[in-house]
């Protein structure tokens, strides 16, 4: 009895282990339809036609009235490998000074044009630091030339 126990233990754990093995995929964003984007015609249709035909994205361009860009990625993760993005489409859809289309561009993966998606940002030096390391800190920085100046 206690080594069949044995047995069903180790089947169960080799089963699990299988299982943890298993890809597991993460979609990301929304890039609409290509039947979508063939109603919208370049030099034609205007922002606000593709904000009703298609919705506004969820990343636009950093001014307001910037470019629409529509982003979508598939992740692929197994186990305690590091995830891998084995689709990414980015839809750009561009706008002239009159707010009409002025181009609409896909790009993705297989075009050979790795698509980084990141977020830049300026960190305040002051964030996280106290007051006395602040003060502190300034001591460095101090030129002695221009204190008799």
């Amino acid at each position: 009895m206690n080594l069949r126990f044995g047995k069903w233990v180790l089947s169960i754990g080799l089963v699990i282990a299988l299982g943890a093995c298993t890809p597991t995929f993460r979609n990301h964003g929304y890039v609409p339809p290509e039947e979508e984007l063939q109603t919208l015609v370049v030099g034609v249709d205007s922002r606000a036609t593709v904000d009703d035909i298609i919705g506004a994205p969820s990343a636009s361009g950093l001014l307001s009235g910037g470019d629409y860009y529509y982003v979508r990625s598939r992740v692929k993760e197994v186990g305690f490998r590091r995830p891998q993005v084995i689709d990414r489409q980015v839809l750009a859809i561009s706008f002239d000074e009159r707010d009409t289309i002025a181009n609409i561009e896909r790009f993705s993966l297989a075009d050979g044009n790795i698509v980084p998606l990141t977020r830049r940002v300026t960190d305040s030096s002051v964030v996280g630091k106290g007051f006395l390391r602040q003060l502190l800190g300034n001591f460095g920085n101090i030129d002695p030339s221009q204190i008799f100046n």
